[in-house]
């Protein structure tokens, strides 16, 4: 089975919210870049928070029938990329988020950002 990207995205910025991810924004790169139509991008209060924020992510697009087509950083748990294709999660440590500053790299995307506990 498979999600349009906007109901991936949806999804991914549901379980974000629901894992108490820190300040989940939602990036629209659909006419900015071929490599992807969105990207969700949030921060954990620590490596166990950020692990359990891509597990549950994971979890989440499985229960779907949605498999990820790649996956980095999950045992260092400083930053984790989530490739479903058309969507690309990135959950970090703060300082990690702030340093790399993808939403002022992506500056020109079409930004939401989402209530978070």
């Amino acid at each position: 089975m498979s999600l349009p990207s906007q109901e991936k995205a949806t999804l991914a910025a549901q379980i974000a919210v629901e894992k108490k991810a820190c300040h989940p924004v939602l990036l629209d790169l659909r006419d900015l870049t071929l490599i992807t139509d969105f990207f969700l991008i949030c921060h954990g209060n620590s490596d166990v928070h950020v692990r359990a924020i891509a597990d549950a992510m994971l979890e989440g697009f499985t229960e779907q029938g949605i498999r990820h087509i790649g996956m980095e950083g999950r045992e260092d748990a400083r930053w984790v990329l989530l490739d479903f294709g058309d969507l690309v999660v990135h959950v970090f440590l703060e300082e990690d988020r702030a340093y790399f500053d993808l939403e002022r790299l992506w500056g020109d995307a079409p930004k939401t950002e989402l209530a978070s506990s």
